[in-house]
Parts: structure tokens; C-alpha cells; sequence
């Protein structure tokens, strides 16, 4: 029997302020607090308390045949602590469903798995880890990297640090012909690799509201259908949290599918499996090599890093935040610490793409700014005041 294997991926970052010099400090010198408390709790109503109630609801319907996986940023937990107990609580609710796997990730799902030093990386990883069980009492067994970036090296890294399978973009130029529906294993790891069918995945994310698509109108029967034409291992259905009532608004009818579609893809004779469930069931058919200058991502039509590092802006950018690593450790100083983790999260590069057609529009759905080079700016000069700031602070120390 064909598993259905479903992620979804919960993620805010902590935007950044329109920035001007002025007498504030601390965190918030930095990043705007109005703003995210509003964003947040506007996707709150719209999104994870209607979803974290449904996806309830369907666990106890189906006795735990339902079954799925969350991986929720850091960052986002951060901001559910300051601003959101009730989304906080249905994530602890899924939890001691037992239907519900937890995945683990960067904590402040950034970058930093693409800097060359991967002591950062590793960080963040464990931050990740001992936040899930301090707040959720969970220990996850499987590794997705931020916006499922991946490579040999980044597999290796998850592997060390004892995870049982890793999960990534079934992109069809690393596949080359081979199919996404099977497990594989990456090369110099042979850590389990589960990859993203991004057509099924998008025919709901993206595709769902497209009255231009032949698929439209999108029902739960019709999907489980094209589910059960897969003959192979699993069905792997990954996609942001925010697709149902953020992205697809509620008057799409899309809680109303989410609600039909477990029952759905019981009838037509296929399963529900976590990650872990998949590694547990089926065995490796063969070796995927990715290497560090091919790395593979699940952003645009490219499905690389080109999203946050594609123009010159980005990469000055990435490159700027980078070299401050050793002087931002050097001082001791856990808020300047906190505040340059923060300054890693991929959000901030993605909004300075620059590219065009669909894949500039969905960039220019996310971005607070009216273009991106509105945002490169902004972004340099909240750098160049914290530069002075971590050096100013080393200065006092010396």
C-alpha cells in the first residue's frame, strides 16, 4: 500500500524596521515589534488556529489514521510565546496525539548551512532541539533543512548529529529521471533521503485557486485519485502551513477540502506515514550525490540557492552578515549574539530577488518593501549600525 506522506512547514521570521539611527538598543533597535505582533496574529486568525483545529479534528475522526508532520521554525515559537498561547497550545495538542511527527530545523531558519564554517549550522540545529522539548516534549528523529536546502555535506552534518532521514526537493535535474515516490540515500552519509513531489504538493499549495488551471475546480476526491495512481512506496505532499487560510483564503473552499481529504485518501487504498513511519517501512533503492556547488532547494523554477543569493545585493549582503561571525562571538554578548542569528534568517535575502514573471511575484507576495532593493538598503544599513555597535561593544572589552 502507497504511503501519503505529509509535511507542513510553520515559519515568521522577525522583520526588520525601517531603519534609521535613533536612541533605541537592544533587539528591537533592529527589528520592528508592531509589525510582527500584527502580522503574526492577522496569520494566527487566518491560519493556524482554524488549521491546528481542523488537522485535530481529523486525527480524532480517523483514529489515527491521519497521520502527518509539522516542522515549526524557532522563530515562529518565539513569537507564539510572546503573542500567540493559543496557537502554542494546539501545537502540544498535536503532540500528545501520537499522529503528529515534529521535525527539526534551524532555529532561526537561516542561511547558515551554506557558510563554510558549519559551527553556526550546528547551533542552531541543537537551539532547535532543545526548544522542541522544552515547549513541545518532543525529541524529532528527522532533519529539513530551512527552504530544504541541501547538499552531501548538509545530509552528513544531520546524520552526525543522529537523525534517522533527512527531507529535500524532488527537483527534477538532481532526479534526473528517477522518481521523487522512493526513498533514497545520501552519498558519503547514506543517510534516508525522502524528496518532495512538488506536482502533487503545488496542486494544492499554489495551484489550488487557479481558475486558469485544468485541474480547477481542485476537489478532496479528485486529488486522492491522482494520490492513487502512484504505485510506488509514498506520496510525499510537502507545503507551507499558511496554504490554508493565508495563501488560500477560507472563501476558496480550501478548509473545506482540507477537512474531506484524509477520509479521501483512506478510500482509495492508501496510508498515512510520518517521516520516521517512511524510514521505517521502505529501504533505499540507490545513491544521490549532491555536492556542496549544486545545492538544491524547493525555492522558484530554479530549485537552488538562487532565491537568497541570485543578484549581487543578496550576495554582498550574505557575505557582510558572514564575516561578522568571529567578532560577534568574540564580544560574549548574548544579545548582539541573538540579534546577528536573527539577521541569518533567509526571509531577509529572499525579499532582495529580483527575478521576474511567477517566481518575482510570489517573492514580491512575502516582501514588506516595495522592491528589492528597497530592501538590500534597509538591510545594509541595519548591518553597518550593528557592525559599529558589535565593535564599538569589543572596544569597552579590550
Amino acid at each position: 500500500m502507497t504511503s501519503v506522506c505529509m509535511y507542513f512547514q510553520l515559519h515568521q521570521p522577525f522583520r526588520l524596521r525601517r531603519f534609521w539611527p535613533d536612541d533605541r538598543s537592544g533587539f528591537y533597535r533592529y527589528f520592528d515589534e508592531r509589525s510582527n505582533r500584527e502580522i503574526f496574529e492577522s496569520v494566527a486568525r487566518k491560519c493556524y488556529i482554524p488549521t491546528n483545529r481542523a488537522l485535530l479534528d481529523s486525527i480524532d475522526e480517523h483514529g489515527g489514521k491521519f497521520r502527518f508532520s509539522l516542522s515549526v521554525t524557532g522563530t515562529l515559537l518565539e513569537q507564539c510565546e510572546l503573542w500567540g498561547k493559543e496557537v502554542l497550545e494546539g501545537f502540544r495538542q498535536m503532540a500528545e496525539t501520537g499522529a503528529v511527527e515534529f521535525l527539526d530545523e534551524t532555529f532561526y531558519h537561516s542561511l547558515s548551512s551554506l557558510y563554510e564554517n558549519k559551527t553556526e549550522f550546528i547551533e542552531e540545529i541543537k537551539e532547535h532541539r532543545e526548544l522542541m522539548f522544552d515547549l513541545l516534549g518532543v525529541k524529532p528523529q528527522v532533519f529539513r533543512n530551512t527552504e530544504l536546502l541541501y547538499n552531501n555535506t548538509i545530509a552528513k552534518i544531520a546524520s552526525d548529529l543522529g537523525y534517522r532521514a533527512i527531507l529535500t526537493e524532488g527537483a527534477d535535474h538532481m532526479l534526473e529521471g528517477r522518481s521523487p515516490n522512493l526513498l533514497y540515500r545520501a552519498k558519503g552519509s547514506g543517510l534516508p533521503i525522502i524528496f518532495r513531489n512538488y506536482k502533487l504538493s503545488d496542486d494544492i499549495g499554489y495551484r489550488f485557486s487557479a481558475r486558469w488551471w485544468e485541474g480547477y475546480p481542485l476537489t478532496a476526491e479528485k486529488w486522492a485519485l491522482w494520490a492513487s495512481g502512484v504505485k510506488e512506496d509514498c506520496v510525499n505532499i510537502f507545503m507551507d502551513y499558511e496554504t490554508f487560510g493565508e495563501h488560500q483564503w477560507e472563501e476558496t473552499g480550501i478548509f473545506a477540502f482540507l477537512q474531506k481529504l484524509p477520509g479521501e485518501v483512506l478510500k482509495n487504498n492508501l496510508s498515512f506515514s510520518t517521516p520516521l513511519e517512511i524510514v521505517e517501512k521502505y529501504s533505499p533503492v540507490a545513491e544521490i550525490d549532491v555536492g556542496d556547488f549544486s545545492t538544491i532547494s524547493w525555492a522558484d523554477m530554479e530549485r537552488d540557492t538562487s532565491a537568497w543569493l541570485g543578484n549581487d545585493m543578496q550576495r554582498r549582503c550574505f557575505e557582510e552578515t558572514k564575516l561578522l561571525e568571529p567578532f560577534v562571538r568574540k564580544t560574549g554578548d548574548p544579545q548582539i549574539l541573538r540579534i546577528w542569528k536573527h539577521l541569518l534568517t533567509s526571509d531577509h535575502y529572499y525579499y532582495m530577488c529580483t527575478k521576474w514573471l511567477g517566481d518575482g511575484d510570489v517573492h514580491s507576495y512575502f516582501s514588506v518593501y516595495s522592491t528589492p532593493f528597497d530592501a538590500a538598503v534597509n538591510f545594509m544599513a541595519v548591518v553597518m549600525d550593528f557592525k559599529a555597535q558589535v565593535f564599538r561593544k569589543l572596544s569597552a572589552i579590550a
